[in-house]
């Protein structure tokens, strides 16, 4: 499978993850948040959409955590 992003790059202890993370992510979430803009959806409906998304992904993971300890 071909990947969209280029690889972290875990060579300097000085490199600020978070941020290299969200660069290699703005380039597709914009193209989302265009698409979406353009399909008639509102700003803050869309914005609303992703923190649920966010939420539910975050639930799930946890939820996977439990089974896997158990």
């Amino acid at each position: 499978m071909s990947t969209l992003w280029s690889p972290r790059n875990d060579d300097s202890a000085t490199s600020d993850r978070e941020v290299n993370c969200q660069k290699m992510v703005e380039p597709g979430f914009q193209v989302i948040v265009d698409c979406m803009l353009e399909a008639g959806w509102t700003r803050g409906e869309l914005m609303r959409s992703l923190k649920r998304l966010i939420a539910a992904d975050n639930m799930t993971q946890k939820e996977n955590a439990k089974v896997e300890a158990s």
